[in-house]
C-alpha cells in the first residue's frame, strides 16, 4: 500500500500526470524538516503552470502558506505568504483603490509562483515583469536557512530566484508594491485586423497604451494569415465611467461562474470545431472598431469565468506553447509559425499575441526579451511532438526562446537559459528533462 502522501499530480494542462510525494505545511520548522529529509525538492503553488515545471520527486505545496502579513494602505504595499493567490490580493486591494502592477492571464496563481516565473502581462512593453515591483522575499535554502532577499540584501539570491523556476529554494513570504486605481473598470478599444501586417501596425500605433493584446486566428492562410482582434486598454478614471458603473466604481457585482463538469470526449476538438470557433469569435465583433468599458475581470481574466475550463481538452490534456521572437524579425518569424500551425491542422482556440518591451537586465532569468510573444494551446495527440519540434526549429532560427512556465516538451537549447542556479537540492522534472536532453 502506498503512503498517503504519494499521489497523482498534474498541472493545469493535465499533461504530464505523475505519481509523486506531495506535502503541504504551514510551519516553517516543518518545511525545513521536509527540505532536509529529501534529496530533491521542488515547490508548487496552485498548479496553474502548464507543464512539468513544478513537478518533482518530492513536491512541497505552498497552499497552506496562505496568510496575509501586512497591508500598508497608505503606500500600497502588500506582505503575505507565498501561497496567497493573486485573486486573494485583488479581493482586498481593489476595494481600497489598488491593483496589481503586473498580472498574467489568470488570477489563480500564487505570489510565490508569480516570482519564480517572473510573470508578465498585457503591459510588459510599458511596465515590465512582476519582479519590477517585488521589494523583498524570504527564501528557504537547501540547508533550511531562511534568507531575506532584496535588491540590497542577499542580492545574488534575489535575482537568481526571480524567474528561477523554484530551483534556488522555497519562497516563504513576499512583499510587493501595488498601483493606484480609481475604478475596477477598463476603458477598452477592440480593433479588427485583416492580416499580420495590419496587426503589427496596430501594435506599433498602440505602444502608448498601457495594456495591449491580440487574439489571432491561427488557422488562416494566404492573404488572411494573422487575422486578429487587438484589445487595448487603460484603467478607467471614475469621472469617465458610465453612470451605472460610477456609483460603486471599486466594487464589482458577483457573476455566475459556469463549470465544465467533465472531460470532453477526444473527438470534440478537431480542425473543424477550431475553425468554427475562430470564425465566430472574429465575426462576433461586427464593427471594425469598438470602444467600451468592461470590468477588470473580463479584460484580464476571461477564462477564469469558467471553472475547470481545462477539461474541454479531454483526459489526454493539452500544452500551452509560448515563445518570444526578437522584435527585428518578429513579423517574419510569426508568419512562419502561423503557416506551420495552419499546415499541421493542429489549431488552437487560444492564440494570444503580445508585445514585450526591454527587460530589466538584472532579471537575467526572466523569459521576456524585446519582441513579440505568441501563446497557443494545443490538445495532446500523436502529431503534437512533431509540430512542437517544427516550431522549436523556427524559434531557434529567429533567435527566440520558450517560456519555461508553459513548457513540457520543447528542446533544451530553447529552454536552458537559467543562469547562476547550481543547486542540486531543488530540482523539477522539467529541469531534469532539459539536462538529460542536453547531455
Amino acid at each position: 500500500m502506498k503512503p498517503n502522501f504519494i499521489q497523482k499530480v498534474t498541472n493545469w494542462g493535465n499533461f504530464p500526470i505523475v505519481e509523486k510525494e506531495m506535502r503541504s505545511e504551514d510551519s516553517f520548522r516543518k518545511i525545513k524538516e521536509f527540505v532536509l529529509n529529501h534529496n530533491e525538492v521542488i515547490a508548487r503553488g496552485n498548479g496553474r503552470c502548464y507543464g512539468d515545471a513544478s513537478l518533482g520527486e518530492a513536491i512541497f505545496s505552498t497552499k497552506k502558506l496562505n496568510k496575509f502579513i501586512n497591508f500598508d494602505r497608505l503606500n500600497g504595499i502588500i506582505e503575505c505568504e507565498s501561497g496567497v493567490l493573486l485573486s486573494d490580493v485583488l479581493e482586498i486591494a481593489v476595494p481600497q483603490g489598488y491593483f496589481l502592477y503586473v498580472t498574467p492571464g489568470t488570477k489563480f496563481v500564487s505570489v510565490g509562483g508569480a516570482i519564480a516565473s517572473d510573470v508578465h502581462g498585457k503591459n510588459h512593453h510599458a511596465e515590465g515583469c512582476f519582479s519590477e515591483y517585488v521589494l523583498e522575499f524570504k527564501l528557504m535554502t537547501e540547508k533550511g536557512e531562511i534568507l531575506t532577499c532584496s535588491r540590497e540584501e542577499n542580492t545574488e539570491k534575489f535575482w537568481a530566484t526571480i524567474g528561477g523556476m523554484g530551483l534556488t529554494g522555497i519562497i516563504l513570504t513576499a512583499k510587493f508594491k501595488l498601483k493606484n486605481i480609481e475604478s475596477a473598470y477598463i476603458r477598452q478599444e477592440s480593433i479588427k485586423a485583416d492580416n499580420l501586417d495590419e496587426i503589427f501596425k496596430l501594435f506599433d500605433e498602440s505602444e502608448n497604451w498601457t495594456y495591449t493584446v491580440a487574439w489571432i486566428d491561427c488557422l488562416q492562410k494566404g492573404k488572411n494569415i494573422g487575422r486578429s482582434i487587438l484589445m487595448r486598454g487603460e484603467h478607467a478614471f471614475q469621472h469617465e465611467l458610465p453612470q451605472n458603473f460610477s456609483k460603486t466604481p471599486l466594487r464589482l457585482k458577483k457573476k455566475f461562474s459556469p463549470t465544465v463538469p467533465f472531460y470532453f470526449p477526444g473527438f470534440v476538438l478537431n480542425v473543424l470545431t477550431v475553425k468554427i470557433f475562430n470564425w465566430l469569435y472574429y465575426k462576433k465583433q461586427s464593427k471594425k472598431e469598438v470602444k467600451n468599458f468592461i470590468d477588470y475581470e473580463t479584460f484580464f481574466y476571461p477564462l477564469d469565468a469558467i471553472t475547470d475550463w481545462n477539461k474541454i481538452y479531454g483526459k489526454s490534456g493539452f500544452i500551452q506553447y509560448q515563445m518570444v521572437i526578437p522584435k527585428e524579425t518578429g513579423k517574419e518569424g510569426m508568419k512562419r509559425i502561423l503557416e506551420t500551425i495552419a499546415k499541421s491542422g493542429n489549431g488552437s482556440f487560444l492564440a494570444v499575441l503580445k508585445l514585450f518591451g526591454k527587460n530589466n537586465p538584472q532579471a537575467y532569468n526572466s523569459f521576456p526579451v524585446e519582441g513579440y510573444t505568441l501563446a497557443l494551446d494545443f490538445k495532446v495527440n500523436s502529431k503534437l511532438k512533431k509540430l512542437v519540434d517544427q516550431l522549436d526549429a523556427i524559434v531557434q532560427e529567429f533567435g527566440g526562446r520558450i517560456y519555461l512556465t508553459k513548457d513540457s516538451m520543447s528542446r533544451s537549447s530553447l529552454t536552458n537559459y537559467l543562469k547562476n542556479i547550481q543547486n542540486p537540492k531543488f530540482v523539477s522534472l522539467q529541469h531534469k528533462r532539459i539536462i538529460n536532453n542536453n547531455s
